[in-house]
């Protein structure tokens, strides 16, 4: 019997940076199981906005538990409340433990797998067969999250959704636990000046190259 490839893509990057948009192509396209580490920071602070702002170990690990795939579709988890909450318990030493079993759990569980965030080179996947870093520019952000907003509340202004942005790129970058870093050898992918087809054309040349490498060996 042969032996079951496998491949793992750890992919970083700040809110809206097209991370997202990129790490469910991959997924799609080349079919490797996906895992959003945000949404599980995102469902976390949602749950916790439910409970009144109250939230200690017991429940922070009871939540964790009882987290799966189809929880982390809710359009809501995109809230601007959920949005800084969730950065603020990001912080969180005892949180991150929590939050990193269940992805752990899913990489042991998957030969093929991609899972996105802002610490997953760095902590997560440190030794991930294929590393990718997403960028873009405030602005471009601030107008794509917005038309996200839409869908859920056509109030929104451009502006609040620019200054949350700005607030959540500062604080991740700037947390003592585990903060957004480009790691060494990342393949740094910049969406500011990219549309879709671009941005998937250049994934699909990045992902299919490590690939072959990792089956075939360097040609």
């Amino acid at each position: 019997m042969s032996k079951k490839f496998k491949f793992s893509i750890a992919v970083d990057g700040s809110s809206a940076s097209g991370k997202s948009t990129g790490s469910k192509y991959i997924s799609k396209y080349f079919g490797f199981n996906l895992l959003s580490s945000g949404k599980l920071y995102r469902y976390l602070a949602y749950k916790i906005i439910q409970n009144k702002y109250n939230y200690n170990d017991k429940f922070v690990k009871k939540i964790s538990k009882s987290i799966n795939i189809k929880k982390l579709s809710s359009r809501n988890l995109y809230l601007p409340d959920v949005t800084k909450l969730a950065s603020i318990i990001a912080k969180k030493k005892y949180i991150r433990s929590h939050l990193k079993k269940f992805q752990t759990d899913f990489i042991k569980k998957n030969s093929k797998v991609i899972i996105e965030g802002r610490d997953i080179a760095s902590k997560i996947m440190p030794n991930a067969d294929l590393k990718i870093f997403f960028k873009c520019s405030l602005d471009e952000k601030a107008k794509r999250r917005l038309k996200e907003f839409k869908k859920i509340n056509n109030m929104m202004k451009l502006k609040d959704v620019k200054k949350a942005l700005k607030l959540r790129d500062f604080n991740d970058k700037n947390r003592k636990e585990s903060p957004l870093l480009f790691t060494k050898g990342a393949v740094l992918v910049d969406t500011t000046n990219l549309n879709l087809s671009k941005m998937r054309l250049k994934l699909n040349k990045i992902v299919k190259k490590e690939i072959i490498k990792k089956k075939y060996g360097s040609l």
